[in-house]
C-alpha cells in the first residue's frame, strides 16, 4: 500500500536524495534520450538529468509563478521510503494547465497503480495536463486519458485535451549544464576510460537512436491523426 503527498516546497533531504537516486537508476525510462546503460555516454546523461531534477527541486523554494510541484508516493507502512514521484510544472498564466516533466516508480512496485494514482492526482489539480514521452510510453499515457498532439524531436507531445495550452511554462535550460566544467570533466574521464573512438561511436549510436525515436513519434502522431479524421 502507498500514500500520496503533494509538495510545492522542496522535499526533505532524505526524500530528495531518493528522488535523485531514482532519476539515476531509471534514466533509460524517464529521459527523452532513452540511452541504454551499455552506451558510454550513459553516465554523462545520468549527471545532466540528475542535475536538472536537482535544480527543479531547489527552485520549489520560492514564490515565483510556475515553480515546480511534486507528488510523491510513500510506503504506507514506512513513510520515509519513496515508491515513486511525479515532478511537474504548472503553467505561469494558465491556472488549469501543467506539464509533467518526470514520472518514476520503483521497479519492484510497478503495476500496482502508483503511477496512475500520481498522474490522476496531478490532473485533478491541473486538468489541462501535457506530457512529452517517447512513442513506447504513449499507450500507457493513453490509458490515463492523454491524446497524441504532435511530435517534438524524439518525443511525442500528449495532452488531456485536443489542444495545447497557450500559456508559458518555466522549463530549465539544459545548455549551461552541458557546457559546465563538471560535464567536461565527466566527458574527459569517459574518453580516458573507453577511448576516443568508443566515445565517437557512442555519440553516433545516440544520434541514430534519437532519429529512430523521432520517426516513431512522428509515425504514431500521424497514425493517431488519421484515425481521428476517419
Amino acid at each position: 500500500m502507498f500514500t500520496l503527498t503533494h509538495l510545492d516546497t522542496p522535499p526533505p533531504e532524505s526524500l530528495k536524495s531518493q528522488v535523485l537516486q531514482m532519476v539515476v537508476d531509471y534514466l533509460s525510462d524517464i529521459s527523452p534520450v532513452s540511452l541504454p546503460p551499455s552506451n558510454p555516454l550513459y553516465q554523462l546523461y545520468q549527471y545532466v538529468v540528475g542535475f536538472e531534477v536537482h535544480r527543479y527541486l531547489d527552485s520549489m523554494d520560492g514564490a515565483q509563478p510556475g515553480k515546480p510541484e511534486l507528488i510523491m508516493a510513500l510506503d504506507a507502512e514506512d513513510p520515509a521510503q519513496l515508491l515513486g514521484f511525479a515532478l511537474y510544472l504548472p503553467y505561469v498564466d494558465d491556472a488549469e494547465a501543467c506539464s509533467l516533466l518526470y514520472l518514476a516508480v520503483q521497479a519492484d512496485h510497478r503495476r500496482q497503480g502508483i503511477g496512475r494514482a500520481m498522474v490522476e492526482a496531478m490532473v485533478t489539480r491541473y486538468p489541462h495536463a501535457e506530457v512529452a514521452c517517447v512513442a513506447g510510453k504513449a499507450p500507457y499515457f493513453e490509458t490515463l486519458g492523454f491524446l497524441p498532439l504532435t511530435a517534438r524531436g524524439p518525443q511525442m507531445v500528449m495532452n488531456t485535451r485536443h489542444q495545447a495550452s497557450d500559456g508559458l511554462v518555466a522549463v530549465q535550460d539544459l545548455q549551461p549544464i552541458f557546457q559546465s566544467q563538471e560535464v567536461r570533466q565527466i566527458h574527459s574521464y569517459l574518453v580516458k576510460q573507453h577511448g576516443a573512438q568508443a566515445m565517437s561511436d557512442a555519440e553516433k549510436e545516440r544520434d541514430r537512436l534519437l532519429d529512430q525515436l523521432a520517426q516513431q513519434a512522428l509515425h504514431l502522431v500521424e497514425t493517431a491523426s488519421a484515425k481521428r479524421l476517419h
